[in-house]
């Protein structure tokens, strides 16, 4: 009967990442549904700016193949050098 306690423990602590692991490996997320960077957002006012983006890390690749920190500086470099940077996926390229 002592072991019965622990039985129930051991189950209780690996079924949540059991289901954890698993339901990862069958859960497709479609980023082509994601929404486009707002890059309206990220265009400065004035012509001299500094570039303050912030230093957070969601990668995205952009038509030139570049990968870039987080969608400020993809958006920088677009209202830099004009239209043709375009956003390709969310994530590293290549």
């Amino acid at each position: 009967m002592a072991a019965f306690p622990h039985k129930i423990v051991f189950f209780l602590i690996c079924s949540p990442l059991a289901h954890t692991d698993i339901s990862g490996i069958f859960k497709s997320y479609d980023k082509s549904r994601f929404p486009k960077p707002d890059c309206k957002m990220y265009h400065p006012m004035e012509y001299s700016y500094d570039n303050d983006c912030p230093d957070v890390i969601q990668y995205i690749c952009a038509t030139n193949g570049d990968t870039y920190e987080n969608e400020c500086f993809f958006c920088v470099d677009q209202w830099e050098f004009g239209s043709s940077i375009k956003f390709e996926k969310y994530g590293k390229c290549g």
